[in-house]
């Protein structure tokens, strides 16, 4: 299994969406919270060119949030990002 890292923050609905699917998905993912934490949001604005969370990579990848995520699976492209 690759290596899941999500950037998320406690109230967000599209961070809850998203690690949902990689739950169902029976996928292991770090989760790094920003909230209060304006370091580790700057790191991660840096990392992924975007300000807004979820931000999710898998393995080396930076898949972007959860619309990008939910796209990667309705195309059947997720499970082998997933397996590598």
């Amino acid at each position: 299994m690759s290596r899941v890292v999500v950037y998320s923050s406690d109230y967000c609905p599209y961070c809850m969406r998203a690690k949902a699917l990689l739950e169902k998905k029976g996928a292991a993912f770090e989760e790094i919270k920003v909230d209060g934490k304006p370091q580790v949001r700057a790191e991660m604005i840096k990392k992924a060119g975007r300000t807004s969370v979820p931000q999710i990579w898998i393995g080396e990848k930076h898949v972007g949030g959860c619309d990008d995520l939910f796209a990667l699976e309705c195309v059947g492209e997720l499970d082998a990002l997933l397996l590598v």
